[in-house]
């Protein structure tokens, strides 16, 4: 394994931590969003990883190293929870309004996990960094 392929792993965990927290924070920022352009309440999003082989046909270690690859991103289905808010302009004939079905909670544990993700993304690129360095210097 070689410094590059750390900087390839660790570089595409860090892209994928973003998305992830792009869409936690669309999620959270939509939390109360009861019309959308589709129709109806927002749609809690969630991003699905999928890890890619650097190396297929290398050693087997070389086949073990993945990097994170963004498949897709899926949007829950279903109505979402109903309240009655007869003053709402989104409420119904009898008085519901239907809300998104987003846990708040659940997205808050959501982003201290992407952001530790992230964080410890971010040191391997600094101590893959500092290794080269340190390698250059023992060469000089």
């Amino acid at each position: 394994m070689d410094l590059l392929n750390t900087l390839d792993i660790s570089g595409s965990g860090l892209a994928a931590q973003r998305v992830r927290l792009q869409t936690a924070a669309s999620n959270l920022a939509n939390a109360r969003t009861t019309r959308t352009p589709e129709g109806g309440p927002y749609r809690r999003r969630s991003p699905v990883f999928q890890a890619e082989a650097i190396d297929p046909f290398g050693s087997e270690l070389d086949r073990a190293l993945a990097t994170v690859q963004i498949e897709r991103i899926d949007v829950a289905e279903g109505g979402g929870q109903t309240l009655y808010d007869p003053t709402h302009p989104d409420a119904d004939e009898r008085g519901y309004v239907t809300m998104p079905d987003i846990n708040i909670l659940h997205e808050m544990a959501d982003l201290m996990t992407t952001a530790r993700s992230y964080e410890a993304n971010a040191n391997v690129i600094d101590i893959t960094r500092d290794l080269a360095n340190r390698a250059l210097d023992i060469g000089r």
